[in-house]
């Protein structure tokens, strides 16, 4: 039988760099309105949902006609699609985290996360990842990297440089494939695990990282990790929105 899948776009107002992100609307709609419109677009998921806890996004989703669903305050997007999950779980086998702030999302990495799961029945959780080329990248801690075995399973996420070039960066080393690899951050999950999950305590790597996918691996969870050719586009400052407005002047 197809697994039915559901899509969960965590949408919260607070944002330190860009507050109240989700509803600028220099475009003529608020940026919500265009990863919503943009994901359903894809028709890969049997339900598409817009979690929120703040009245504001609820009300403005509504009048785009948005499926929206109330929840409590959490601390990361992954416990607020667990909310509405929790609602629904016998209803759904996989469920995918789309981020809330990526009104260009690509199709194919949306189905590539889905698609990795469905490959792969040892897989608990899946994401992926887009080769870096530049050392300035490389070496930024805000950009997240990803090492993992040969067959795509993850064997740690960190800030640092992984793998590290122990005899120091040559050029040469990126004419071929890069060994370097940022992880993009959207998330597929199978639905009892997702709600495994989210019930565990912050785990020490975790802590130190700041980064809640190592929950799952310092627990020996399989992560499964797709190869993509280009990371998503966030909209993180105003200057990334200031350019997303710009271009939608361009299509």
């Amino acid at each position: 039988m197809p697994q039915k899948i559901c899509g969960v776009i965590p949408a919260r107002l607070a944002s330190t760099r860009l507050p109240g992100k989700m509803l600028l609307n220099q475009t003529g709609k608020p940026l919500l309105q265009h990863v919503w419109e943009r994901v359903a677009a894809t028709e890969l998921f049997d339900e598409l949902v817009i979690a929120t806890d703040a009245t504001e996004i609820f009300q403005v989703a509504e009048t785009f006609g948005a499926n929206v669903e109330m929840t409590g305050e959490h601390v990361s997007g992954t416990d607020r699609v667990a909310e509405v999950i929790r609602r629904r779980a016998d209803q759904f086998e996989i469920v995918v985290n789309v981020q809330g702030d990526e009104p260009e999302i690509d199709r194919g990495h949306i189905s590539k996360v889905i698609e990795s799961l469905l490959v792969v029945p040892k897989a608990q959780m899946s994401t992926l990842a887009a080769p870096l080329r530049r050392w300035e990248s490389i070496a930024a801690t805000s950009c997240v990297k990803v090492v993992t075995d040969s067959t795509g399973r993850a064997l740690y996420f960190s800030r640092s440089v992984i793998p590290f070039p122990r005899d120091g960066f040559d050029e040469s080393i990126l004419l071929g494939p890069s060994p370097w690899r940022l992880h993009v951050g959207i998330y597929g999950f199978r639905t009892d695990f997702l709600l495994q999950l989210t019930t565990w305590p912050q785990s020490p790597l975790e802590k130190l990282e700041k980064l809640e996918q190592l929950r799952a691996l310092e627990a020996g969870v399989h992560i499964q990790v797709a190869d993509v050719d280009h990371p998503s586009v966030g909209i993180d400052t105003p200057e990334d929105y200031a350019q997303f407005v710009e271009r939608m002047r361009n299509v």
